[in-house]
């Protein structure tokens, strides 16, 4: 009863049953008005009143009824059918049209509105409703068609009855949900189905109306349900009014999202409307429920297209807040209950994502433009990552693409570790699916060459380990890991080594059961290096000791094998394997000595120390009488020592060994001299650099022990690690103090009388005691820089134990011991240069990888090669003396010439190029014997103490090497105020550390690409420091740098060589034996000095890690600050800088060097030279740290107005280049020194052109104005030269002409790069942007133009090859322009026009060039033509096309062209006799004519014919 209640309460009668509804309802009003006095006679009257109505509405429904079903069975269909829905007749075609024609009759509009009222009286029962939209036939297989789909199909009443239907719609919203009711009863839903695919619709806008105004009132279910079925029901005419209903909707109810996008989708939208449609499911991305984004975002990226997808994709990124981040403790311990829902719903985005990126290309280019031009870390979000994975999982050529922009943005350092933190931390089950991407983005970037990149490689490894705890997963990581170490490649190999020692010091005991799959890094041991052997061992010793506190069988085993691994290396007599087993031995010990490690049992009941102490005597007693694995054993001991605090017991063994030194290498003096005086290997011996006088009770035993050497193996090559050991072991025992022996540092040693070194008696020394004098020489200074490294310790301030006293006597000692290295090494240098020898190994680099088999003295020549080698030498000066031939030897036979003639004649014997350089090339092992290596006896020559030792240099690697803490003797000067700059002689010393500071600095710079990783020798000493240490530990020495840098340019001003006697008088107080062939310059100090200094500053201000601390670069830059800063400086920097900011430091530092530089122009353009590079490096450095900072990666930033003292920088620098190139050369110094005068202006000039107000107006100055009035050949006086460069003469022309050359591509290329962007659809190009452009072009082409056609007075075939060569590279570059040119034709024609026909000036002349060269066969020529002639012919077609797009009526030809020469005669193309044929027609190239006003006119030197 409520139902049908509530069912007659929303009825809508039709017109007729409307007057009973009006007299109904004031009968029963004054029923009640009146109830208080009824009488019997007027009740009864209304009640018989009251049923006479309703019989008759009844009445009257009832034969409205019995019409329509008369209308009906008319036309065959029977309603009345008990047992379902009505019968109807076989061909419903028929029924349509009979009832079609009846309703459009004459008569048919009253019977339409009785059919209709009978029909909507018919439908009041539920009953009846239902059984009209029921199919009307069932048999199993399909389904006929229902009474109500047939009448929506007849036109004439298909509205009516649409709203009637419509209107009965919300007597049916009552429908339980919940039970789910099949569609049959459902009545509101099939009202809905029968709308769905009608033929037609007659007024589909007043169907569409009602239909929005019903769907405003539905429920969420069914609403759902219409609007999903919205294209279905409505025309393609109504889009509009459906999207803006829908809109509205939307804002109402997001619950509604889903069905909305999927009509959007449907929809036959025009581009208008579905750019509505996109930008209200835009709007939509912040306010959907997670669930439902899917689908919003399936629907959006498939409806991109090439108009709208970057909006699409922005917007994207820009809304959609993706991937939660989970709290670090639940995400570590992996109970993430409550992200279960959410990774479903993540995972379903990821999904919708990755099949709209497969099935439309276009959104993965427009994403990876998207994230190209995003230039701030703070831009990128989580959902960035996972796009690049989800086109990276696609597969396919994109992914080399997603790699490069990975790379990038790591190296830009707009990817950080934490973004993809976020995405793998916490979120397993969504990385899971593209775990194999995920992996194969860390094995790229574990294989870039770029160490940033590996880094980041390393920590997503580490994080994918971390965060999957599978077996599987965790296989396929260290598999990848393994793929890695197999490499080959030192820096792969090197980075995927440091994964697995992170992850085995963190993840011990899980890798024991994956151990079978890290086993196979020992296939690798071979090829590996010291250091990548110490991280392998290093795991595997994580494992061993894990796996001794394991219960587990297996786990035991993996540390018995490597034991039994260990000792068996360590026993092979192959140095290789050797060295292999002493690494793994120590770091073993490492291990189980450590004091901070528990003792653990093993099943054999040892204790850790006792297994530490059997493998220490197990690797001492396998290297005992071999040298070089016993040094390598000493110097992996002291590393561990230095690292590692081991455990008492060990220590007490060490220390017992170390105490043997004594008896091995140590004599005791009486009185502080020999007690016997003997001869060893005939020669006499006496004590060198005595510091401790007659107190001194003992000396260091060199010459007798390598008199007994030359006869035996000998110990003195484990002398310097023993001692370095020994020290080691007493400042771990003693709190740091070495007074246990500070004996040793004033000791004499015993060495040779210094008459054999130098002078008559040398020459007339036997080899084999020529041998002995250089070996002692050499063990000398190699035990003085082990004294200076031990001692060193004590004055460093890292020791608090050391009284002052203490302090001052060792530095005292210290200077003179260096002191005593410098005067030894450079004798050594001077041995060796006549009497070549290859010097023992004393230490082994880190790098060192050789395979050395170990036999008795191998690493000594014997006497007879010796003997042999010194004759091959002499022999080799008199053939040349005599000009015999080359290949014959001392009697005339035929000799192959040996490896050192072959290094001699390519330049390579020597290491360096550069006299007074600190930087040295790659060392060669190979001994030198130049012809400068015999001396007249009768002559000595003089040798400059401070010049750079090169024969030494050649074998440095050899040597023990000095360690950082050696460069604090830099701020132990004595300097006091006295006669001159240097009293106590002490710049040489500095210079001695200056040089091994700028070595080690060569080793941080980042490589160039003319020296790439490995292509040099790591530093001795150094390799197992890291950058960061290196650079606190030489912050303290900046202000030493400063104040000798000062000392030495007093002395350059002075001029004199005053206080020659200073470095005598400390050198005898040293205890040095006076040797006259020895002097000191202190002019010559002083220009190096100056110049080391300038190159350490230079190269620190390159570091990246100082470029990063601003404390540091603060620190340096303080440093070298002058007394006052010019207010000239100051006063272009608005507002003016306050101290202590980087800004004004920086202004400081340039400011000193710029005064350096005007004291230089007067001294030497050389040193002046230097001082422009150091300004040079300056200004680099400025705009390094404004990179940083800008994009935040500076620490401790006080930026101020960097960015203003940029430009003010650069115009001053550019100013003091052309100052520079105004000046006299300085020829004397230039060629006593072997430094090329061209490569000084080279660099001088791209210093003025690269940083003058603009450089294409200086171009063109230069190659237009200036260049054309240098003459062809040499003139004596060039003094009216009036361009004023006196650096530009014939000699120095060829320089200028390159370097004007590279700048003018240089710059081409810019605007080739310019031209690209404003190409790009984003870029609004303003005219005046074109045309300054195409001004730049045309200067360009002047400048070639002019440059090219200098060869016609200019004959050098140098100059002939540059303008071929540059030439070729200009036409090719310029190739890069003609799109642009194309678009911008019509509107600059005439300067576009007038650039290709300037052009062709220099192509013509090209040509011209290249025929002469084949005729003249210049080979130097030659070689370059065919790359030049193909980029001109590219550049033929090139204008001809654009001429033929353009269509703006030029005319074009295209002929051969007469052969001429330089000079503009024509030359017959038989000339050259020895050409061949083919050159005639590369003589006759074709060329090309334009002529704007459609006249033939022709050029004289290039006329078509």
């Amino acid at each position: 009863m409520v139902f049908l209640h509530q069912v007659s309460s929303r009825k809508r009668p039709i017109a007729a049953a409307a007057p009973a509804v009006s007299t109904d309802a004031p009968s029963r009003t004054s029923s009640k008005s009146t109830s208080s006095s009824p009488t019997s006679n007027t009740d009864n009257n209304k009640n018989k009143s009251s049923k006479c109505i309703e019989k008759g509405r009844r009445n009257e429904e009832e034969i409205l009824i019995e019409k329509m079903i008369s209308v009906l069975a008319d036309a065959g269909c029977t309603l009345h059918n008990p047992g379902g829905p009505p019968c109807l007749p076989a061909d419903t075609h028929k029924l349509r049209r009979h009832l079609d024609h009846r309703f459009s009759s004459a008569t048919g509009a009253s019977l339409v509105s009785d059919f209709l009222s009978g029909f909507n009286s018919y439908i009041q029962k539920p009953e009846n409703l239902r059984r009209l939209l029921i199919p009307t036939s069932r048999d199993g297989s399909s389904q006929g068609e229902s009474l109500v789909r047939i009448l929506l199909m007849v036109p004439s009443i298909q509205l009516q009855l649409q709203q009637m239907l419509l209107e009965k719609l919300p007597e049916y919203f009552d429908v339980d949900t919940g039970c789910a009711p099949s569609l049959e009863e459902d009545v509101a839903r099939l009202i809905v189905n029968h709308f769905r695919w009608l033929d037609f619709l007659v007024d589909s806008k007043v169907f569409t109306d009602k239909l929005l105004e019903v769907l405003s009132i539905c429920p969420l279910h069914l609403k759902k349900e219409i609007i999903g079925s919205l294209p279905e029901i409505v025309g393609d005419q109504d889009n509009k009014t459906l999207v803006a209903a829908l809109e509205q909707m939307l804002q109402e109810d997001s619950g509604v999202i889903v069905p909305v996008v999927d009509s959007f989708s449907n929809l036959n939208l025009d581009e208008q409307l579905q750019e509505q449609a996109i930008t209200i499911a835009l709007s939509c991305i912040r306010t959907i429920d997670a669930e439902h984004m899917p689908y919003l975002l399936r629907f959006l990226l498939l409806s991109a297209t090439p108009a709208n997808v970057r909006r699409i994709i922005s917007q994207i990124r820009q809304q959609l807040k993706f991937v939660s981040v989970p709290d670090p403790r639940t995400a570590r311990s992996k109970k993430l209950k409550g992200q279960s829902l959410m990774n479903n719903t993540e995972a379903s985005i990821l999904e919708a994502f990755q099949s709209s990126l497969r099935f439309k290309n276009i959104l993965c280019q427009e994403i990876l433009k998207e994230l190209n031009c995003l230039d701030k870390a703070e831009n990128h979000k989580v959902i960035d990552v996972w796009l690049l994975m989800l086109i990276y999982a696609n597969g396919g050529p994109i992914q080399k693409s997603i790699e490069k922009i990975v790379k990038k943005k790591i190296m830009e350092g707009l990817f950080r570790e934490a973004l993809f933190d976020q995405c793998i931390d916490g979120h397993r089950e969504l990385v899971q699916d593209y775990f194999p991407s995920f992996l194969s983005v860390c094995e790229y970037l574990l294989s870039c060459k770029e160490q940033k990149a590996r880094e980041f490689g390393i920590h997503l490894y580490t994080s994918l380990f971390e965060e999957f705890t599978d077996t599987y997963s965790r296989q396929e990581v260290l598999g990848s890991l393994v793929a890695h170490i197999g490499s080959g490649i030192s820096y792969e190999v090197n980075s995927a080594l440091e994964t697995m020692v992170l992850l085995a010091s963190k993840y011990a005991q899980e890798l024991i059961p994956l151990s079978s799959y890290i086993n196979g890094i020992l296939d690798y041991l071979e090829g590996f290096n010291t250091g990548n052997l110490h991280k392998v061992y290093e795991v595997f010793s994580h494992l061993a000791l894990s796996a001794r506190s394991s219960a587990d069988s297996f786990g035991s085993s993996i540390a018995n094998e490597l034991l039994m691994i260990v000792r068996k290396q360590v026993g092979n007599p192959d140095m290789k394997y050797k060295k292999m087993g002493l690494i793994g031995i120590l770091k073993l010990v490492s291990r189980l000595g450590d004091a901070n490690y528990a003792t653990c049992l093993s099943s054999s009941q040892k204790t850790n120390s006792e297994e530490a102490m059997e493998l220490l005597k197990t690797a001492l007693d396998s290297c005992k009488l071999l040298p070089l694995p016993l040094i390598l054993f000493y110097d992996e001991l002291i590393q561990l020592l230095e690292s590692t605090p081991l455990k008492p017991t060990i220590m007490e063994w060490i220390g017992k060994h170390v105490g043997e030194f004594e008896s091995m290498f140590l004599s005791d003096l009486e009185g502080g001299q020999l007690p016997i005086k003997d001869s060893y290997c005939g020669l006499d011996g006496e004590l060198w650099m005595n510091l401790d006088g007659d107190l001194s009770p003992i000396c260091l035993n060199i010459l007798p022990l390598v008199s007994s050497s030359l006869q035996s193996s000998s110990s003195l090559q484990v002398l310097c690690a023993n001692f370095l050991l020994l020290s080691v072991v007493e400042r771990l025992t003693n709190q740091g103090s070495l007074g246990g022996i500070d004996a040793l540092l004033g000791c004499p040693l015993h060495l040779p009388s210094p008459k054999y070194c130098v002078g008559p008696l040398w020459q007339f020394l036997p080899g084999k005691q020529k041998q002995a004098v250089c070996l002692s020489l050499y063990y000398a200074t190699n035990w003085i820089r082990e004294l200076l490294n031990a001692f060193c310790t004590q004055v460093s301030g890292t020791v608090d134990y050391v009284s002052q006293s203490t302090r001052d006597e060792i530095i005292t000692k210290l200077l003179k011991r260096l002191r005593n290295l410098v005067f030894v090494e450079s004798l050594l240098d001077i041995t060796l240069k006549s009497y070549p020898l290859s010097l023992p190994e004393l230490h082994l680099p880190v790098g060192n990888s050789e395979s050395l088999f170990l036999s008795k003295s191998n690493h000594l020549m014997t006497m007879d090669k010796k003997i042999e080698q010194k004759k091959v030498c002499g022999a080799s000066k008199r053939k040349r003396n005599s000009k015999a031939p080359e290949n014959s030897d001392v009697n005339g036979k035929l000799k192959q010439p040996t490896i050192l003639d072959v290094l001699r004649k390519a330049g390579g014997v020597t290491s360096q190029d550069v006299p007074d350089e600190g930087s040295s090339g790659p060392s060669h092992k190979v001994s030198q014997c130049g012809e400068d290596h015999t001396r007249d006896s009768n002559e000595p020559s003089l040798v400059e103490i401070s010049a750079v030792t090169k024969v030494v240099d050649a074998q440095r690697f050899k040597f023990r090497p000095l360690l950082v803490d050696c460069l604090y003797i830099l701020n132990f000067s004595k300097n006091q105020d006295s006669c001159c700059a240097d009293p106590a002689a002490e710049l040489p010393l500095h210079l001695y550390l200056l040089r091994d500071l700028n070595k080690k600095l060569d080793h941080l710079i980042p490589p160039s690409k003319q020296f790439p990783v490995g292509c040099s020798r790591a530093p001795s000493g150094f390799s197992r420091m890291t950058v960061n240490e290196f650079v606190q530990k030489i912050k303290p020495l900046f202000p030493s740098l400063k104040k000798h840098f000062d000392a030495a340019l007093c002395i350059l001003k002075e001029g004199t060589e005053t206080c020659q006697e200073h470095w005598s008088i400390q050198s005898a107080s040293a205890g040095n034996p006076e040797i006259c062939e020895l002097v000191v310059s202190k002019s010559s100090v002083a220009g190096s000095i100056f110049r080391e200094i300038l190159h350490c500053f230079s190269k620190m201000l390159k570091l990246p890690n100082i470029q990063m601390d601003s404390l540091v670069l603060s620190d340096l830059l303080e440093a070298f600050q002058p007394n006052k800063l010019p207010d000239s400086l100051l006063s272009k920097v608005q507002p003016i800088s306050s101290p202590g900011n980087i800004d004004y430091l920086y202004c400081g530092a340039y400011s000193f060097l710029e005064g350096v530089l005007d004291i230089e122009h007067s001294i030497s353009f050389l040193l002046a030279s230097e001082v422009l590079v150091t300004l040079e490096s300056v200004v680099m450095s400025v705009c390094s740290s404004l990179d940083k900072f800008s994009e935040g990666k500076g620490k401790n930033i006080r930026m101020g107005l960097l960015h203003e003292v940029h430009p003010i920088l650069r115009k001053r620098l550019g100013c003091s280049a052309k100052k520079l190139l105004m000046q006299d050369l300085d020829y004397e110094t230039l060629e006593n020194g072997s430094k090329n005068k061209g490569e000084i202006i080279q660099k001088i000039l791209h210093i003025y052109l690269e940083n003058g107000e603009s450089t294409s107006d200086l171009l063109d100055e230069l190659s237009c104005s200036i260049l054309p009035q240098v003459p062809s050949c040499r003139t004596k006086n060039m003094e009216d030269a009036t361009h004023g460069f006196r650096t530009l003469r014939p000699s120095t022309f060829v320089v200028w002409y390159r370097v004007l050359h590279e700048e003018n591509i240089a710059i081409l290329n810019n605007l080739v790069k310019e031209v690209v962007l404003l190409r790009k659809p984003r870029a609004n190009v303003e005219l005046e942007t074109v045309k300054e452009v195409l001004i730049k072009l045309r200067q360009c082409v002047n400048v070639v133009v002019s440059l090219v056609n200098m060869c016609k007075t200019h004959d050098k075939v140098t100059v002939h090859a540059m303008a071929v060569k540059h030439g070729g590279k200009f036409v090719d570059s310029f190739l890069k322009v003609f799109d642009f040119l194309e678009i911008h034709f019509h509107v600059h024609s005439d300067i576009i026009i007038q650039l290709v026909k300037e052009l062709q000036k220099a192509t013509r002349t090209i040509q011209t060039l290249c025929s002469e060269a084949k005729g003249l066969k210049q080979t130097m020529i030659t070689t370059k033509i065919p790359a030049t002639k193909r980029s001109m012919e590219r550049y033929l077609f090139r204008v001809k096309a654009l001429l033929h797009n353009t269509s703006n009526g030029c005319s074009f030809w295209m002929g051969n062209l007469k052969h001429k020469d330089l000079s503009g005669q024509v030359v017959s193309s038989q000339v050259y006799a020895d050409g061949d044929d083919d050159d005639d027609i590369d003589e006759a190239q074709d060329q090309m004519d334009v002529d704007v006003d459609n006249q033939d006119a022709r050029a004289e030197d290039g006329e078509a014919e």
